[in-house]
């Protein structure tokens, strides 16, 4: 085994037109990088692309404008049906870790390529993903983002691409909060934004250039300042489930950069709308 099975799978910056309106890097922009480091390390073990079957990430730094950043990977496991890699992120300046994934591929390997992703085995030590209770039916959900997926979403292995995917989900999230009064103009006046720090993201279908796709959301949990989402995309002309994204979140208070409570009032009308998860 190589003295440092860690692998350099992406360098670069954050660009500005990859900030949302928290001034910070867009969610979808940070799955770009993860999907490239996949591709960064299936390259290297000597495999072609591969579908995800699913993503743990955790945020725990933000990056802004300008930042540099660089990504490390490694193997966590070899699967008897596919690979699950690490992914952690850094800011380049200064080392500092600002997101890790657990990211699970599909993929069939042959002895010689086995041999390979076990020298790239490294120790993971990021947060664990936890399994919570989920809604067993939609029944509660919103219809929050619809559209159709074009040839640009669709990437090798036939599914959705990890930013295309998230860009709707996000798109998702925004109605999902306004429903209750995080409403654009509210987070323009009180300078407040959602900011999320951990995503549970599972692909179940792939899809094809034209295909419509409809994301329906609902809550799940609301604390103080933060609150957890469920969306679910499904594939309107199937009726099959493309994907699912677990997303949890704070109120962020901008000028601090802190969680910020939700007030009184806009919490009480987010329980209003929390979905049963027994």
């Amino acid at each position: 085994m190589p003295s440092d099975p860690w692998l350099e799978s992406y360098r670069g910056i954050v660009f500005r037109w990859e900030v949302d309106h928290n001034d910070h890097l867009t969610v979808a922009y940070y799955l770009a990088r993860f999907g490239d480091a996949a591709l960064t390390v299936l390259h290297a073990l000597g495999l072609p692309p591969a579908a995800t079957l699913d993503c743990y990430i955790h945020y725990s730094r933000e990056l802004r404008v300008g930042d540099l950043m660089h990504v490390m990977s490694g193997v966590i496991a070899v699967e008897p049906d596919g690979l699950r890699l690490g992914h952690r992120l850094l800011e380049s300046t200064e080392g500092a870790l600002c997101t890790t994934v657990e990211h699970r591929l599909a993929v069939t390997l042959t002895p010689e390529q086995r041999r390979a992703a076990e020298a790239h085995r490294v120790t993971w030590d990021a947060p664990a993903r936890q399994a919570r209770p989920r809604p067993r039916t939609l029944d509660g959900f919103r219809d929050t983002a619809r559209d159709a997926a074009r040839l640009s979403d669709v990437d090798a292995a036939g599914r959705l691409a990890l930013s295309s995917a998230i860009h709707r989900f996000s798109a998702a999230n925004g109605h999902a909060i306004a429903a209750f009064g995080l409403t654009p103009r509210y987070m323009r006046e009180a300078n407040r934004g959602f900011s999320t720090f951990e995503f549970q993201l599972d692909f179940e279908g792939g899809v094809r250039p034209g295909d419509p796709l409809v994301v329906r959301s609902a809550l799940t949990h609301v604390g103080n300042s933060s609150m957890r989402i469920l969306h679910v995309m499904t594939n309107e002309r199937s009726g099959e489930r493309v994907a699912s994204l677990e997303q949890s979140g704070v109120h962020l208070d901008l000028d601090a950069r802190r969680p910020a409570p939700l007030p009184a009032d806009l919490r009480d009308r987010a329980l209003t709308l929390l979905v049963s998860t027994a």
